[in-house]
């Protein structure tokens, strides 16, 4: 028997604009409650209560600025949407929560704000601030107060609830549903909202990935496009939801059927250089009892932190167990993976904890003294023991100057791992120290870096340490790094012995 709760509506590219009335409204009340989750209190905390027990404790204390979740039937995508506010510490006080889809049921030029009432769901009023909604849309011609778009538009409502769930504060919410899915509404939504994008507030981003392809090509759409979103640039995303759609999947009518949504957080996000993008967890509606793998609908939970970027460098070290332990781990991830597509369990609870503290690092492969491959990540959000599994899987079958013909060729690497400090900005190139500190080089989208060892391995100057990351890793200009903003840090660097 199916249940009554709804997978989310294909994206409706074919509504017809929608006439709107001046007159003032009360509360929107509730109306996916009943179809999408339960129209009970005490049901509806039930249901919330069992996805977040599933979740594992989080690994840092950080609360994200964005959030990325679902907005389908809570049997389908509740537990994905669950796993994207687990990351919220249930104490935090936002001045104001942003909530912004896209609409399935009308089309409007713009952006509509609910600036008359309040929002209802079964678990009582949540505020919207109106005072704020109204004078947003008093300035901006982009957004006006429609109401009637709120009324039947499913994708704000069902977020509500697990706001009310987790905080243990008081919140007010400003809900915003974008009426005309185009490239430049998000780009001129992203200009105005983006002053707010901070510490104060949140951003949910409400979304599905893939409808209707089958299972098995529905995870590789969805895989790409939320690879996509973790570049943390726009153009990237738009790109990826192209190549989906020329593929000519069989069932697939959208990609990302709040794309517009998703487009004007990475407008907001993509130039700053301290924004880090995890993607937490994947699931679609094949998963669920109530679905079948030939139709589905994706669901991913993807969160937006900010990386401490004004600390000092933090004083650390790992002793000979956990450098081996690293070094043993990169290597059997990418064995694993290169021979049997899987990589290989591990046992966390006899982890040290600097191993299962937050923490970057970079994989670097080595073939006869010669660099095949380098990637890593300035996470400050991932377990330091898993951005090394990750990133020694990544390196050794997507770094473009890796060649894995042959399985073979694994007993010929050396691995090089160089775990990292977080990123300081720095305001001239004096304060660079040749040898001792990384660089990352940000201008407008582009960015680039070089660990501390490449300087000592090239012997170049200053200028030319900058004029090569610039050019050759940035992709701008020799000298457009005196423009650039620019980032140290520095790095523990330990590798595999020659005679392994």
């Amino acid at each position: 028997m199916k249940a009554k709760y709804l997978i989310d509506a294909v994206w409706a590219s074919s509504c017809v604009a929608t006439v709107f009335s001046e007159e003032p409204m009360h509360n929107r009340k509730p109306y996916a409650a009943g179809r999408f989750y339960p129209d009970k209190p005490f049901e509806v905390n039930n249901q919330l209560q069992q996805f977040f027990s599933k979740l594992e404790p989080k690994k840092n204390g950080n609360t994200p600025l964005a959030i990325i979740v679902p907005h389908a039937g809570y049997v389908f995508s509740g537990e994905i949407a669950a796993s994207a506010y687990h990351q919220i510490d249930p104490n935090s006080k936002f001045e104001r929560i942003f909530i912004i889809g896209s609409s399935h049921t009308s089309s409007f030029p713009g952006a509509s704000l609910y600036c008359s009432g309040h929002y209802e769901t079964p678990l009582g009023t949540v505020k919207v601030d109106l005072e704020f909604a109204n004078q947003l849309a008093k300035e901006n011609k982009l957004i006006r107060c429609y109401p009637e778009a709120h009324l039947h538009e499913h994708s704000l409502e069902v977020q509500l609830p697990f706001l009310q769930y987790l905080l243990n504060t008081d919140f007010k919410i400003v809900p915003i549903i974008i009426g005309s899915p185009t490239v430049e509404t998000a780009r001129k939504l992203a200009t105005i909202l983006k002053p707010y994008l901070n510490e104060k507030n949140l951003f949910v981003i409400s979304s599905d990935f893939s409808h209707y392809p089958n299972y098995k090509d529905a995870c590789k759409a969805d895989q790409l496009t939320a690879e996509a979103i973790q570049t943390n640039k726009a153009a990237k995303l738009m790109d990826a939801l192209k190549y989906n759609e020329q593929k000519n999947i069989s069932g697939l009518q959208t990609s990302l059927c709040g794309w517009s949504s998703v487009m004007t957080l990475l407008y907001m996000t993509e130039e700053m250089p301290d924004i880090t993008v995890d993607l937490l967890q994947y699931k679609n509606s094949g998963d669920s009892s109530y679905g079948d793998k030939d139709r589905v609908v994706g669901y991913y939970a993807i969160a937006f932190f900010r990386l401490k970027t004004e600390n000092p460098a933090n004083e650390f070290s790992l002793n000979n167990a956990d450098k081996t332990f690293l070094l043993q781990l990169a290597r059997e991830a990418i064995s694993g993976y290169i021979r049997k597509g899987t990589i290989p369990e591990v046992d966390q609870t006899s982890l040290s904890e600097a191993l299962k503290a937050p923490g970057g690092a970079f994989v670097s492969l080595y073939k006869k003294h010669n660099l095949m491959a380098c990637l890593g990540s300035f996470s400050e959000t991932e377990p330091l023991w898993k951005v090394v599994q990750s990133k020694a899987v990544a390196a050794a079958t997507r770094d473009y100057r890796f060649g894995m013909d042959h399985p073979i060729e694994i007993s010929q690497l050396k691995i090089e791992i160089s775990v990292l400090t977080p990123l300081k900005r720095i305001h001239s190139s004096d304060e660079l120290i040749l040898g001792k500190h990384g660089i990352r080089i940000v201008k407008g989208f582009s960015s680039g870096t070089f660990l501390p060892q490449v300087a000592a391995k090239t012997g170049w100057s200053k200028e030319e340490f900058l004029g090569h990351c610039a050019r050759d890793k940035a992709g701008i200009g020799w000298n457009d790094w005196k423009t650039a903003k620019l980032y140290t840090y520095e790095a523990l660097v330990f590798r595999e012995e020659e005679d392994k």
